[in-house]
């Protein structure tokens, strides 16, 4: 496996591919973003809103089970083209705001260029790392991220970031891969596993311990997905990481994790 900047540069350039539309999210056909996208968990009154910003990523949908009400100030870690961001942006209303943090340059631009096509005001994009993020301290009420996590080389500086910025009683709802078993070596070692999501994932057990440690508490897992359904959502026929997902399909699942800054 690379080191972690090159791993981080890997999972730069793929999103930015991504963003200029020089390949899709799933690594297939662009009308598979709509399959993926309803396979985990989004409704088509929500794709209708998001439009564009539907790349066909993610592992689940974070917002499904999280409580957003209106005036809320949500922080979307790795926004993307602004997907989860504008579906958030349409529950918190006018006198809400939404945040959207992402380090690729062309997802920004995207993402800002989507926001303007939706007529969404109340949602800014920033540049920037989660695991150092350009949000000030204790303003956020709710943390959303979509199969992100897993691609941070520093998941445990993640967590305390995301404990630092929120309010206390802010919660956080977000939908990620883990593992439930070692992968196979070769994936495991293998760079393309871990920019599609795969190789980076935490064992399960780990993976709460990180929010346990940041000082999170009130942790739940409402939700999780694995075996073929979730090869199905994440890597369909086509994918370029589908033989890896195949094999990795007894060892990932996709979990929604819920919790709250005491």
């Amino acid at each position: 496996m690379a080191d972690k900047n090159a791993l981080v540069e890997e999972v730069k350039d793929k999103y930015g591919a991504i963003a200029r539309g020089e390949q899709s999210g799933c690594g297939c056909s662009c009308d598979s973003a709509t399959v993926v996208a309803s396979a985990i968990g989004y409704t088509a009154d929500e794709l209708a809103v998001a439009g564009e910003a539907n790349l066909g990523l993610g592992c689940g949908n974070p917002l499904a089970m999280a409580e957003v009400k209106e005036g809320m100030t949500v922080l979307d870690l790795g926004s993307g083209a602004g997907f989860d961001a504008f579906l958030a942006a349409r529950r918190v209303g006018p006198t809400g705001r939404v945040i959207g943090v992402d380090m690729t340059d062309d997802m920004l631009a995207r993402a800002r260029d989507n926001a303007a096509k939706l007529g969404f005001a109340n949602v800014e994009f920033r540049k920037g790392r989660i695991e150092r993020l350009p949000v000030e301290d204790n303003s956020v009420d709710l943390i959303i991220s979509n199969c992100v996590i897993n691609l941070s080389t520093d998941k445990p500086a993640v967590f305390r970031e995301m404990a630092r910025v929120l309010k206390p009683g802010g919660r956080f709802a977000v939908s990620d891969l883990v593992l439930l078993a070692d992968l196979p070596t070769a994936i495991a070692n293998d760079v393309a596993a871990y920019v599609g999501c795969v190789a980076g994932a935490s064992k399960i057990e780990d993976y709460i311990l990180l929010a346990v440690d940041a000082g999170l508490t009130g942790l739940s897992i409402p939700q999780i997905a694995h075996g073929s359904s979730l090869v199905d959502a994440v890597a369909p026929e086509g994918s370029s990481i589908r033989d890896a997902a195949l094999i990795a399909a007894r060892a990932v699942a996709s979990i929604k994790l819920h919790g709250r800054k005491p």
